[in-house]
């Protein structure tokens, strides 16, 4: 499965306000799931210097992630393909894997 990213807006204050908007972001995806495409939520990331919120979802599709975003009433203007690295994905898996992506792409 692909990785989305969306990126909003969240002013300093509002890290209480993600906190709690994660677990109806986390129970949108499983609703779009349950109608067929499955879209599972990853993780936010809350960058309160640049007053940004970034949420990573997995999904085939972009547009059951968008459909998840809404249910959560959270803004998805664009939502781009991106790729995670972590201890359990590596750079060189990422390369030769199934969802090798070099060049990311915006979807709008």
């Amino acid at each position: 499965m692909a990785e989305f990213l969306i990126e909003t807006y969240a002013s300093r204050e509002t890290a209480n306000a993600v906190a709690t908007q994660v677990q109806e972001i986390t129970r949108a995806a499983e609703q779009v799931s349950e109608q067929g495409t499955e879209v599972r939520f990853l993780l936010a990331i809350f960058v309160p210097e640049e007053e940004s919120c970034f949420y990573l979802y997995q999904s085939p599709s972009a547009d059951a992630v968008r459909e998840a975003a809404t249910r959560a009433r959270l803004p998805s203007h664009s939502i781009t393909k991106a790729i995670s690295i972590g201890a359990h994905r590596t750079p060189a898996a990422v390369a030769n894997g199934p969802d090798s992506m070099p060049n990311q792409q915006t979807i709008t």
